[in-house]
C-alpha cells in the first residue's frame, strides 16, 4: 500500500507564493487589453470624463468606434495587405529555415561545422539600417511588396531551435529511407517534415506574429500608401494623429473629439484581434516544439 505523504506547512506557503504571483502576472499581463476593450466599447461621453482603472464599458455600450473604423477604406485595404505579407512572408520564412536546419544536420556535409559558424556570426554582427537599406534599393526591391518579405527571409533563432529538433528525429528512419533508395530530398519532404509539426507550428507562430506586428521596414522601404500594412495605419492613428482620416468618413452625429479616443482604443483591437484568435489553434504544439528545440543539442 503506497503511503501518502502529507504536504508540510511550508508546501502550502511555497505553493500560496506561487499562485499569488502567477494570478498577479495574469492579471497585470490581461488588465491592458481588457482596459482597451472595455475603452472600445464605451460611450465617448463618459469615457472623456473617465479617470482611474476600468473595468467595464462605462455608460451604455457603444460600437460606433469599430463603425468608423470599419468604414475607413486605409484600415480594410491594411487588412488585405497585411494577411498577404503574413501568408507569403510566413511560407517563406518557414520553408527556408526548414532547408537551412535540414542541411545543417546532413552528416556528410562537409563544411556543416564552417557554414553553422557563419551562420551564428551573423547574430552578432549586422550592416545596419543605411547599408540594409543600400542593399534593397539596389536589388529594385524599394517599394515593392518584396522589401518586406525577402530581407528577413531567415532568423537564426529560428533555425537553432529546428536544426535541435530535427536533430531528434531517429537516425534509423533515416537510414531505412536511404536503405529504400531515397535521397535527401524525399527524406525532408516524407520523413522529417511529417514528424516536425510542433516545431513547423512554432515557427508559424514566430514568423506570423513578426509580419503581423511589423510597420518599421513598411515605413522605411515603402512610399506607395496602397502597400501600406495594417499596423502603420495604426500607427498614424495612434501617434501621428490622423483620427480625422477615419472620422472624415464618418457620419455628422458627433464631433471628432469625441470619437478620437474611442477609434484608437477600437483600431487596437481590431488589429490585435486575428493573432489571439490564431495563437489558442497552435498553443498545443507551442510548448513541444520550443522545448524539444531547447533541451537537446
Amino acid at each position: 500500500m503506497v503511503a501518502i505523504q502529507k504536504k508540510s506547512v511550508a508546501g502550502y506557503i511555497f505553493d500560496g507564493i506561487n499562485a499569488l504571483l502567477i494570478c498577479s502576472m495574469i492579471l497585470i499581463t490581461l488588465y491592458p487589453m481588457l482596459y482597451v476593450l472595455f475603452a472600445s466599447l464605451s460611450d465617448p461621453r463618459h469615457l472623456l470624463s473617465h479617470d482611474g482603472m476600468l473595468f467595464y464599458p462605462v455608460g451604455n455600450i457603444n460600437l460606433k468606434g469599430y463603425e468608423l473604423v470599419f468604414q475607413n477604406p486605409n484600415i480594410m485595404n491594411g487588412f488585405r495587405n497585411t494577411a498577404l505579407y503574413v501568408l507569403v512572408g510566413t511560407t517563406i520564412n518557414v520553408l527556408l529555415t526548414a532547408l537551412g536546419a535540414f542541411v545543417l544536420t546532413r552528416k556528410h556535409f562537409v563544411i556543416r561545422k564552417f557554414c553553422s559558424i557563419l551562420v551564428l556570426l551573423t547574430m552578432f554582427f549586422s550592416g545596419g539600417m543605411i547599408p540594409t537599406f543600400f542593399v534593397v534599393q539596389k536589388l529594385g526591391l524599394y517599394d515593392n511588396f518584396w522589401a518586406l518579405v525577402l530581407p528577413n527571409a531567415i532568423s537564426v533563432y529560428n533555425m537553432i531551435i529546428m536544426r535541435t529538433f530535427f536533430y531528434g528525429i531517429p537516425e534509423s528512419l533515416e537510414e531505412s529511407a536511404n536503405l529504400e533508395g531515397a535521397n535527401d530530398w524525399n527524406v525532408f519532404v516524407k520523413i522529417i517534415l511529417p514528424l516536425s509539426v510542433p516545431v513547423i507550428a512554432v515557427m508559424v507562430l514566430y514568423y506570423g506574429v513578426g509580419h503581423w506586428n511589423s510597420w518599421f521596414n513598411a515605413m522605411i522601404y515603402l512610399r506607395d500608401r496602397t502597400k501600406y500594412p495594417l499596423q502603420l495605419f495604426l500607427r498614424e492613428i495612434l501617434l501621428q494623429d490622423q483620427v480625422d482620416s477615419v472620422a472624415a468618413s464618418s457620419t455628422e452625429l458627433a464631433e471628432e473629439s469625441l470619437f478620437k479616443e474611442l477609434i484608437q482604443y477600437s483600431s487596437i483591437i481590431v488589429t490585435s484581434l486575428p493573432i489571439l484568435c490564431i495563437y489558442p489553434l497552435l498553443q498545443r504544439y507551442f510548448v513541444q516544439g520550443v522545448m524539444v528545440g531547447a533541451v537537446k543539442g
